[in-house]
This record gives structure tokens, sequence and C-alpha cells, in this order.
């Protein structure tokens, strides 16, 4: 499971940096790497959002 939760760690940074990049210069690093709309970036768009899902099981456990 800590495996798992590094992961999703990782994605939930990646898409953090990628959202900061739109906001701040208007790129979109994952579309400039594997093309607008294309299966691979829709991929690694739902990969995010599933590792934003498991990243707010974290806040349960601030206290262990």
């Amino acid at each position: 499971m800590k495996m798992i939760n590094g992961i999703a760690l990782l994605l939930v940074i990646v898409g953090a940096v990628n959202w900061g990049l739109v906001g701040a210069f208007e790129f979109n690093l994952v579309s400039f790497l594997f093309g607008p709309g294309t299966l691979f970036s829709r991929i690694i768009y739902s990969l995010v959002g599933i590792s934003g899902l498991i990243a707010l099981t974290f806040f349960g456990r601030l206290g262990d």
C-alpha cells in the first residue's frame, strides 16, 4: 500500500505542476508531451484524478 500511496502522491504533484504551468503561462505540459486529446493524455489525466482521490485519504492519517 505504501507504493500505491507514493505513486499517487507523485501523480498529484505532477498534476499540480501541470495546473501551475497552465495558470501561470497557459502551457499544458501533458498536452505538449503527448498531444492534446490523445488516448495517452486522457489516461494521464485519469490517473492524476484517481491519485487525487487516493490522496484525500492522507488527511485521515495526519494524526498517525
